[in-house]
Parts: structure tokens; sequence; C-alpha cells
């Protein structure tokens, strides 16, 4: 396969990640759509075997999900964002946490340079603190690893514990069938999706496929045009190709890197994942957030993965989503001026 032209190795990529929602099906386990691409391509990644991404078109189903958000964002949850202020308020003190806990254990422990540790630790989107890492003279590489397995392992284990700790099935629907829709709204959809994302490139967003859409689907939904969510097959396309990218990202692993990158991205994990629960308490226990709301406003995840469990646990999908933007807009705006006036 390895002399294979690239388009090749993408089919055959799709090919492997269909198989893998087909077993996942059959056998009736949990998001097939997701897991089971990511399961099927994180395998043959680690076997060697030269997987290749979808590129653009990854890019663009994560717009799906952009426009997701933005059809949840209505009149009445602008009415709800004050009762938000007190558990939003806490993710700057959340954020600071994970940096005082992570810089020092990727650079005293792991034994990471300064810059690579640093962007490590810090709880941002995967490309987004890849690409500052590097400029920045860190190693893309072990950042790249480090952070995928961040949102591999939150992904695989979020759904045991909603569905075993919360007692959460992850059955709701997950949209209406495309058949039978609204075609406007379908059309509305599309315009917001493709609008959003390369209008949001342009205007170099970080994050366009999805904070794009979501934008201009936002506002398309408090002017009372946009009244549904994507239709189910467009949600279950978007889980596929995140799947296909979470297991792609480990293509070329060495075992050196899976000793020492990736074991310490794990054991990262358990510190983010108590320093979690121990937000999640408070603010259950404050009476600002239910159960499966706290834990999935506050799972360090990646956005467009907490996205998906939220809908599928019929959670509240905005509650959800103002934490993990608030969180991924100051990780992203501040880490790269606190890395000016840190001494490397």
């Amino acid at each position: 396969m390895v002399t294979l032209p690239p388009l090749a190795r993408t089919a055959g990529t799709l090919i492997l990640a269909a198989l893998g929602t087909a077993i996942f099906s059959i056998l009736g386990l949990p998001l097939p759509f997701l897991f089971g691409p990511m399961l099927a391509c994180l395998i043959a990644a680690l076997l060697g075997v030269p997987l290749r991404g979808t590129g653009q078109v990854a890019v663009g189903a994560r717009t799906i999900l952009g426009v997701a958000v933005g059809a949840s964002i209505t009149p009445d949850l602008i009415t709800l964002l004050p009762q938000m202020a007190l558990s939003v308020a806490l993710i700057p003190l959340y954020v600071l946490c994970i940096g005082l806990v992570g810089v020092p254990f990727f650079r005293r422990i792991c034994g990471f340079d300064p810059v690579t540790a640093y962007y490590a630790a810090m709880p941002g989107g995967l490309q987004d603190m890849v690409i500052f890492g590097t400029e920045a003279g860190g190693d893309g590489r072990a950042l790249s690893l480090i952070h995928a397995t961040r949102v591999l392992i939150i992904v695989s284990v979020a759904p045991i514990l909603l569905t075993q700790a919360f007692d959460t099935p992850l059955t709701q629907p997950i949209g209406a069938p495309i058949i039978g829709m609204d075609l406007s709204q379908i059309g509305l959809m599309i315009i917001a999706a493709l609008v959003g994302w390369k209008g949001g490139e342009r205007l170099g967003l970080f994050g366009a496929s999805i904070l794009g859409p979501m934008i201009v689907t936002a506002a398309l939904s408090l002017a009372g045009l946009i009244t549904v969510r994507p239709p189910a097959e467009a949600i279950l396309a978007a889980q596929y190709f995140i799947g296909i990218g979470i297991g792609v990202g480990y293509v070329g692993v060495t075992l050196t890197e899976l000793r020492k990158v990736v074991l310490a991205g794990i054991a990262y994990v358990i510190l983010l994942a108590l320093l979690a629960v121990a937000f999640t308490e408070f603010v259950v226990l404050s009476g600002l957030a239910g159960p499966v709301e706290g834990f999935l406003a506050f799972a360090p995840g990646g956005q467009a993965e907490m996205t998906v469990l939220a809908i599928v646990a019929g959670a509240d999908l905005g509650f959800v989503i103002v934490h993990h933007l608030t969180r991924i807009v100051l990780v992203i705006t501040a880490a790269p001026i606190v890395a000016r006036y840190m001494k490397f």
C-alpha cells in the first residue's frame, strides 16, 4: 500500500472505516458511525498501514456540527445565558488549574522541552495547539500525538460514563430523516455551512469549519429562518469523518513514540479527568447544571466530539457548547500571549 497513490490510500481508508462501522452496527455497539471508523483506523494505523485522511471532505463534514450547534441557539437559549454566567465564569479558573498541573507534568516528569510542555498542557483545539507549538519551536509530532490521545481517550470513555455512571442512554434522535424535511430548510443550512466555513477562513477565524457555520446558522435561527437541526444522515456523516480523523492521527507512530509520548498523553488525561470531576461536582452540587450537562461541559475533549455526545445523550446542547466555546476561545487567544511572557 505504501506505493499506492494518495487517492487509492484514501479510498482504502474509507473502505476500512466503513467496515468498522458495519461491525459496530452488527454488534449493536454505541455510536457505530463514530467509534467504528475510529477504532478500525486506529488499529490499522498502529499496525503500520499507511492510511490517509480525507482532507477538505473531513473539514467540510465538521460544518454539519457547526450548523447543528447554531440551530440550537434560539431566543429561548439567549434568555437563559444569564443563568449560565456563574458556571461559565469557572472556565478561566479551570484552564488555569489545567496549566498549573499540566506544564510541570510534561516538563519535569515527561522531560519535554518548555515549549512542547506548555502547548501539550493547553486544552485547546488539536490543530491550533500543534500549529502554535510548532511555530514557537516545539515538537509538532509530540504535540499532535498528545492531543490526539487526549481526544481519543475522552471520546472513548465519556460514553461509558454517560451510560453507566449517569444512566443516560445514548439513544436520543440525532435529527429527523432527510426524507420529508423542508427543502428550504436544507437549502438554508447548506448556504449557512458554506458561507460560514469559507467566510470564516477568509476572516482568519480559528476553527472556521465549525464556528463559521455556527455563527451564520445562529443568526438565521434567531431570525426564525432555520427552525430544525441538520438531518440525521448528515450528523452520521460528520461522526464518520471525525472517527476517521482521530484514528488516522496515529499513522506512522513508532514504538518509541508509543512508549514516551502516547503514554504521557494517557497519564495526562487521568490528571485532566480528576480536575474535570472536581469542577463538575462543584457546578452540579451548586445547582448550576444537571449532572450530564455539567460532565459534558467540563470534559476536556474536542468541541466536535462533545457536540456529538451532547446530541445523542439528549443534553442541553446550548449549555454544553457555550462552555466549550469559552474554553477554546480563551485558550486559543490567551495561550500565545502568555507564551510570550514565559521564559522558555
